[in-house]
């Protein structure tokens, strides 16, 4: 919502070594408040990518982290933000992490979209953080990780947000063709495959495949 607040992000980013910066339908980018606050991380703000959906800014990575101080009684597997970078170092390909706007932060359906919900541990009477400043205590802890960690890296595709958010799909979709969910119920079934998956770290392609592959056949079998 802030321009301002894009500026600082960048900066943060750039002084820990990162530089994808992605924005979701900003209200009010490109702006010289931006400009202002990145002071020499312009290169991370001009290479910022746009995109108008969440899922189109992470149909390539491999892995989400939701940002959210507040917790919900619908989430992912829960983090905090030092356990989610130790993860995220373990990872293969892409990964994002997730802020909300500065007004609302993430939605419950935007959460749901990502593997895992992440919190910073703050002091219990006053848990908000500035978009910025939670930006800058993840790019650090990813730094830190990063820098002491060494890792083998997996030869194996790993499975795209995009791959997943497909298998999800499919997993309704078949159980409704079976009959095993019907939407008007109210059933938590697809949050609650959601849930079950996200607590499978580094998924394979070839995995979502398998099983996608498998509904495949249990939806339309061979005729005898």
């Amino acid at each position: 919502m802030h321009p301002g607040n894009i500026g600082s992000a960048a900066r943060a980013m750039k002084t820990m070594g990162l530089a994808d910066l992605r924005l979701i339908a900003p209200e009010k980018y490109p702006a010289p408040e931006a400009q202002w606050m990145a002071t020499h991380a312009q290169d991370v703000l001009q290479n910022a990518k746009l995109h108008a959906s969440l899922a189109d800014a992470l149909a390539d990575c491999v892995t989400a982290f939701a940002l959210s101080a507040r917790p919900r009684e619908w989430s992912t597997q829960v983090l905090d933000v030092r356990a989610a970078a130790a993860q995220a170092a373990t990872l293969a390909g892409p990964v994002a992490f997730v802020f909300g706007n500065e007004e609302a932060g993430l939605t419950n359906d935007e959460m749901l979209a990502c593997q895992y919900l992440v919190h910073i541990p703050t002091v219990a009477e006053y848990s908000s953080l500035n978009l910025a400043q939670a930006v800058q205590v993840v790019c650090y802890e990813l730094f830190m990780v990063s820098s002491s960690t060494s890792f083998e890296m997996r030869t194996e595709k790993p499975a795209t947000v995009a791959d997943l958010e497909g298998l999800y799909g499919h997993l309704e979709q078949a159980a409704i063709d079976s009959e095993f969910f019907k939407p008007a119920s109210g059933s938590k079934l697809p949050t609650r495959l959601r849930r079950l998956f996200s607590r499978i770290p580094n998924l394979e392609r070839e995995e979502v495949n398998i099983l996608r592959g498998l509904l495949n056949a249990l939806q339309d079998p061979p005729s005898k």
